[in-house]
């Protein structure tokens, strides 16, 4: 009694957290019955979070963008932007994959670095600067693919990083083997983390929950990671795309929560004037978060080409409207300060489950529209009531 009282403590001190997880938790329970299980089965679900996949990526760094209060627009077209330039330079000018995507991903940092500048230094609003960027790549995009409208990329390797999958070791019991090691390994990983965090706060006489309620934690979030592992090893196992939207995740979320660079960041957030008197370098943190969101958008592009195995003329449109929704279902709030780059890919999770949900239900394009953006609403009324609570 006494566990499930502290359980549902815990669940409200914490709503803003765990809010997420139970919004995706009704969603997938609510398509799984409506569409009689399609919804939950091997090949939906690892298409779901592939199609997710170069949104994620975006929503982990503009996360961090609206944390330290600002926004940018511009990372839509500017991963469409890349991604063309990447086909071109694999297409026309015989770069290897190799060389082809780290130029990207430096171009994309440049690039990221030049908003900084015009934001930081310049002190344009980033509404302004990213919505004036925003403009000028949509054109870039035109113009390099003005000729022939679709550039086909035949490139074997770069395709696979969009639409292939990790090698099968072998298989078990018709299981990816190689898949089930790694969703092993991730569990691992996790319960590791989690009984290394206990024991810091522990240590330094922090508050931590009962050990019932830990152990409760521990085994139904190895659960979630064991069952979404099981039905991926079920069709054709991990994807490349979704390899690397966890490797970014991991290193953003250590970036953003064990660095002194990750504490800054949420210092300028929580207040750039106090952040500056205490000696942080405002300027300095708005750079390296712009540089980070301009190589996350062309690895947003890498991803979307390779996924389409070409590059289009209206490629990474409406991008940055589903980073930003992302980020703002997954907790970040709207005032700055708070947000955690976790929650920014359950967001992508939950809007990536709507849209398959109601295309597998057959709801036309216009309410899907009206839906999803009435979940942006509520994720941000969420936020204002929560604030207010406080």
């Amino acid at each position: 009694m006494n566990t499930l009282k502290e359980a549902k403590t815990l669940i409200q001190e914490n709503i803003r957290d765990y809010g997420m997880y139970i919004a995706l938790f009704v969603i997938i329970l609510t398509f799984t019955f409506m569409t009689d299980g399609l919804f939950m089965s091997s090949r939906n679900i690892s298409n779901l979070i592939d199609s997710a996949g170069y949104i994620a990526v975006l929503a982990v760094a503009m996360t961090l963008v609206i944390v330290i209060r600002h926004i940018d627009l511009s990372v839509g077209y500017a991963a469409g932007f890349m991604g063309a330039i990447a086909a071109i330079l694999m297409t026309q000018a015989g770069m290897p994959v190799y060389i082809t995507i780290p130029v990207i991903l430096i171009l994309g940092i440049v690039i990221g670095l030049f908003s900084g500048f015009l934001v930081a230094s310049i002190g344009i609003p980033a509404f302004v600067a990213t919505l004036a960027a925003m403009l000028i790549f949509r054109g870039a995009l035109l113009q390099v693919t003005e000729k022939t409208g679709t550039i086909i990329i035949q490139n074997d390797t770069f395709n696979a990083i969009g639409n292939g999958y990790i090698p099968s070791l072998l298989q078990f019991n018709g299981l990816h083997l190689l898949t089930l090691l790694v969703g092993l390994v991730g569990i691992g990983f996790y319960i590791y983390i989690e009984i290394s965090n206990r024991r810091n706060k522990m240590k330094y006489q922090f508050d931590v929950v009962s050990t019932s309620i830990f152990v409760l934690k521990l085994v139904f979030i190895s659960a979630i990671i064991a069952y979404i592992t099981w039905i991926l090893a079920g069709y054709n196992g991990f994807s490349w795309t979704i390899i690397i939207m966890l490797l970014v995740v991991v290193i953003y979320h250590f970036i953003s929560t064990k660095t002194v660079l990750g504490r800054h960041i949420y210092a300028v957030g929580s207040n750039p004037e106090a952040a500056h008197l205490t000696g942080i370098n405002v300027k300095k943190i708005t750079y390296i978060v712009f540089g980070s969101m301009g190589m996350m958008s062309a690895l947003s592009g890498i991803l979307f080409t390779a996924r389409l195995q070409s590059a289009t003329t209206t490629a990474g449109t409406l991008f940055e409207l589903d980073a930003i929704a992302a980020a703002y279902v997954g907790g970040v709030s709207a005032a700055g300060g708070v947000g955690k780059v976790t929650g920014a890919v359950i967001g992508a999770i939950v809007m990536a489950s709507l849209t398959n949900g109601m295309n597998l239900l057959g709801v036309g394009i216009s309410y899907q529209y009206m839906i999803r953006g009435g979940v942006l609403a509520l994720a941000v009324i969420f936020d204002v009531l929560t604030r207010m609570k406080r």
